[in-house]
């Protein structure tokens, strides 16, 4: 018998509070529900870039110069948990590229991750040193990134299933921290390619930016909208300032005077 009176009690304390004018919690629209799931797939999109950024090597490629009477070429290309070394043929460059590559060409490659982040060594490419602190930074914020972002999904998830709004909030936060925090590691990580570059300069090399660099900062600016169109969703939301209140109480009583 304690359950049904415990749900008999639930029910006359909910009476009795419509009773005395209380009100439940807001429950969301379908307009409101639609905006909502709009900006959800905006940030969904943003979270699928990063993953994609985050999991590929193609953040930069180093290339060597090209040497005449050779009939294959080295490059290389890395991101934030391996690299790779690549061996291309001559015939599959261009002529008027200076240097091999891009690496995205097909050859013999051999790739492994980088042992800084099991032995503690930092990696040598082209005869040059990698900055360890630089790129296990740029990993880790990588991943704090992605947590945030799922902690925001886990808000708007429970937010459209629970049909609430103050959930907006938090979220919002999230994907912005979140967004921002892909656009730092993208500075540490360029900073990391430069500290290489400069490491040493026996062999001579260039390099340029790939792809994956551009999902992340496509990925940065996209979760940082997501999360104002979150913000600016849940604004209906806030509660009334003081002010607010005083505007509506000296119109009433101008009302009653009128009258």
């Amino acid at each position: 018998m304690m359950w049904p009176n415990f749900f008999l009690q639930d029910q006359e304390q909910r009476m009795a509070m419509r009773a005395r004018g209380g009100k439940r919690r807001k429950v969301l629209t379908d307009e409101q529900e639609g905006k909502i799931k709009l900006a959800f797939f905006v940030a969904i999109v943003g979270m699928t870039l990063t993953v994609l950024a985050v999991g590929t090597e193609f953040w930069v490629e180093l290339n060597t110069y090209k040497q005449n009477h050779s009939a294959i070429c080295e490059a290389a290309h890395y991101g934030l948990w391996k690299f790779c070394y690549k061996k291309l043929w001559m015939n599959d460059v261009e002529e008027e590229r200076a240097t091999c590559g891009p690496a995205e060409l097909p050859g013999e490659a051999n790739c492994s991750y980088f042992k800084f982040f099991t032995t503690g060594e930092n990696a040598h490419i082209f005869q040059r040193t990698t900055k360890k602190e630089l790129n296990i930074t740029a990993a880790v914020v990588s991943l704090l990134s992605i947590t945030l972002m799922a902690m925001g999904s886990l808000c708007i998830t429970m937010a459209l299933s629970k049909g609430v709004d103050f959930l907006l909030k938090p979220a919002s936060c999230f994907f912005i921290i979140s967004g921002m925090m892909v656009l730092v590691c993208l500075e540490i990580f360029r900073h990391s390619v430069r500290w290489l570059i400069t490491s040493d300069k026996t062999i001579p090399l260039e390099y340029e930016y790939s792809w994956s660099v551009a999902c992340a900062a496509a990925a940065g600016a996209i979760l940082i909208f997501g999360g104002g169109c979150f913000i600016l969703l849940s604004i209906p939301s806030l509660p009334k300032m003081p002010w607010e209140y005083c505007i509506k109480s000296r119109s009433d009583s101008s009302s009653s005077n009128t009258s």
